[in-house]
């Protein structure tokens, strides 16, 4: 059996849990490009995933965008390198980038209020301002 994949100390995913399925990759190779299906599309089914909690996986999901199917399951698809082995890890480090991104908790934002000083320190800077633009102007005649 393989280790499991470590995406934060708490949470970690079976590697059974993802699916991998090999393609051709499309663009420049040559004969290469014709003969050997070197792309990888992985698949994590992150609705059902057992090993995910549920406010990560609405985390996550949000993250995914476009990548995640209506079914929740997220597909990666890798066809940089022109070796499968490259292409597979660079999938592989994708989804535990989503994962991890997807683990953190966004700090709620507190509301704040300029201080006095911030507001008169603002207002002189438009009044400093507001004399250079008058004293640009041309002199009045009389």
């Amino acid at each position: 059996m393989a280790d499991p994949i470590v995406i934060t100390r708490s949470v970690s995913i079976d590697p059974s849990e993802i699916e991998e399925s090999f393609v051709r990759a499309s663009g420049p190779g040559g004969q290469n490009v014709n003969k050997v299906s070197s792309a990888v599309q992985l698949r994590f089914d992150l609705a059902n995933s057992p090993s995910v909690p549920e406010a990560m996986k609405r985390r996550v999901s949000s993250l995914a965008g476009k990548r995640l199917t209506k079914d929740g399951v997220i597909v990666i698809t890798a066809n940089t390198h022109r070796d499968q082995p490259m292409n597979r890890a660079d999938a592989l480090e994708r989804l535990v980038g989503l994962l991890v991104a997807g683990a953190q908790v966004p700090k709620a934002r507190v509301a704040t209020r300029p201080t006095l000083a911030s507001k008169q320190r603002r207002l002189e800077g438009k009044s400093i301002r507001s004399q250079v633009k008058k004293l640009r102007g041309s002199p009045l005649d009389g």
